[in-house]
């Protein structure tokens, strides 16, 4: 009868330790996006205005209720009131900012691309951006008369401003060594502007295409309480002198919304335009 020697099993030192805990690597990217982040705010200040309003914390002469509001929004609408003067302003701030948007295009373009425009038009627009906008209203109304003519050029004037100085702010802040490889493959001026020059100044574009957005609201309020018979700074204005705030939060509310959409169309433009970038905010 034979006996077969059985050989004791040996676990090796890697066997006989227990795994090591997979550790999570950090990161420090800010993460996916929020849904509908760009309302969470400001559905958090409403809520937080119907509170104190329900609670009786706010003076309804001073502030009224967000409800009080919105029955006055619908009263001015069904009258024909309000979508007469929403009409108005969009049309203002439209006129203004296509020219806006033109010139300070135009005029960075010829700056950032010649040193003969530079010198000729970059100090111009500094001494332009050095005085305050709303200070030229007299001397415009001089010039222009007090019709539509000066609303427009001032509202222009906001919007070329910041577009100008954001996109030749991109073309001066294009890498030379780009230009040293366009050279090498011999490209022409109009193919090194396509292809190099206007990708790399994008991004500075669009924003001070955002800050030319916000501007035309923000000067539209001024501008529509000056010899104006409609538009929502004349509707503002008009409750002003009866003391009825909750047509001046109608108007700050519409004011306050297409600010909010013009510059979230803005963004989703630029998000695709600009898709090929890898940065934080995507």
């Amino acid at each position: 009868m034979t006996t077969t020697a059985t050989t004791p099993l040996v676990s090796t030192p890697a066997e006989q330790a227990p795994a090591a805990p997979r550790t999570r690597r950090r990161t420090l990217a800010p993460g996916k996006r929020l849904p509908a982040s760009r309302i969470i705010g400001p559905a958090l200040v409403l809520a937080l205005w119907a509170s104190a309003s329900a609670a009786g914390q706010l003076d309804p002469a001073a502030i009224p209720a967000p409800w009080t509001v919105l029955r006055t929004a619908g009263r001015l609408w069904s009258d024909g009131t309000l979508s007469t003067d929403v009409l108005t302003s969009l049309e203002r701030a439209g006129c203004g900012f296509a020219v806006g948007l033109t010139a300070g295009v135009v005029l960075a373009l010829a700056a950032g691309l010649s040193r003969v425009g530079e010198a000729l038009i970059d100090g111009t627009v500094q001494l332009n951006r050095a005085i305050p906008t709303l200070g030229l209203i007299p001397l415009f109304i001089l010039w222009l008369g007090i019709g539509e003519t000066f609303k427009i050029a001032i509202i222009a004037i906001v919007v070329y401003i910041p577009i100008y100085l954001n996109l030749h702010a991109a073309l001066s802040g294009i890498d030379h060594r780009f230009v040293e490889l366009a050279e090498v493959q011999g490209l022409s001026r109009v193919r090194f502007v396509r292809q190099i020059v206007i990708p790399g100044a994008l991004p500075g574009f669009f924003v001070g295409l955002r800050l030319g957005v916000t501007g035309s609201w923000l000067s539209l309020v001024v501008l529509e309480q000056i010899n104006a018979t409609s538009g929502l700074g004349y509707l503002m204005f008009q409750a002003q002198n009866y003391g009825r705030s909750d047509i001046i939060l109608v108007g700050l509310l519409i004011y306050g919304v297409f600010g909010l959409v013009s510059d979230s169309a803005v963004r989703i433009v630029e998000r695709r335009v600009l898709s090929w970038r890898r940065t934080l905010s995507n």
